[in-house]
C-alpha cells in the first residue's frame, strides 16, 4: 500500500457512508443525575422537575455537554465496522499509527429530555496532510456525528478531529 492515504480516504469522504448507532436506552432521569454528579453540574433544570418546568421544559433536561454519552459503545460490545474505522486503519497501514485527539466541537439544537431516544450517524468529513507537527509528520482527520431524536429531528452535532502521526519518518526521496 502507498504511504499516502489521501486518495483512499478521499474516496471514503466522497462515499459519505455513515455508521449508525441507536441508543441502547432512552434519556432518563437516573442517568441525568449520574451525569450531573460526574460533571459536578448543579443547574437545577437538570435536577429538579419543577424548576425545569418553570423554565419551559417538560421535565428535567440532560446537560448538553453529555450529548455523546447516550450512544457510546458499551464495554464488551464491538461496534459495526464502518468507513470511519476503515479510514483510521488506512492511516495506520500507511505508517501513521499514533493518534491524539485535537479538538471536539459540539453544537446543541435543543435540550434532551427523558424519553428521547437518540440515533447517531457518523462519517468522515474532512482530511488534511501531511503536516509537520510537534509530534511528527501526520494527517488530521475530522468525523461528523449528527444526533437525531426518535422523530428524526436533529438535536445536535459533534465534530471530532484527531491527528494520526508517525514519530519517525525516513525521507524516501533520498
Amino acid at each position: 500500500m502507498s504511504s499516502d492515504p489521501t486518495a483512499a480516504i478521499g474516496k471514503i469522504i466522497d462515499a459519505a457512508n455513515e455508521r449508525i448507532s441507536v441508543a441502547r436506552d432512552p434519556v432518563n432521569r437516573p442517568m441525568i443525575h449520574h451525569l450531573c454528579d460526574a460533571l459536578d453540574e448543579h443547574n437545577p433544570i437538570h435536577l429538579d422537575a419543577a424548576v425545569a418546568r418553570a423554565a419551559g421544559h417538560p421535565d428535567v433536561v440532560a446537560p448538553p455537554s453529555a450529548l455523546q454519552v447516550w450512544n457510546m459503545t458499551n464495554p464488551g460490545e464491538t461496534p459495526e465496522p464502518s468507513d470511519v474505522d476503515r479510514a483510521y486503519a488506512l492511516l495506520g497501514e500507511c505508517g501513521y499509527p499514533n493518534v491524539v485527539a485535537v479538538n471536539c466541537d459540539q453544537e446543541y439544537d435543543r435540550y434532551l429530555a427523558p424519553g428521547d431516544v437518540l440515533t447517531a450517524t457518523e462519517r468522515v468529513e474532512s482530511f488534511t496532510g501531511p503536516k509537520q507537527t510537534g509530534l511528527g509528520e501526520g494527517y488530521f482527520i475530522t468525523t461528523l456525528t449528527t444526533y437525531t431524536d426518535q422523530e428524526g429531528l436533529r438535536v445536535g452535532t459533534m465534530r471530532f478531529r484527531t491527528l494520526w502521526y508517525a514519530t519517525s519518518r525516513r525521507n524516501t526521496d533520498d
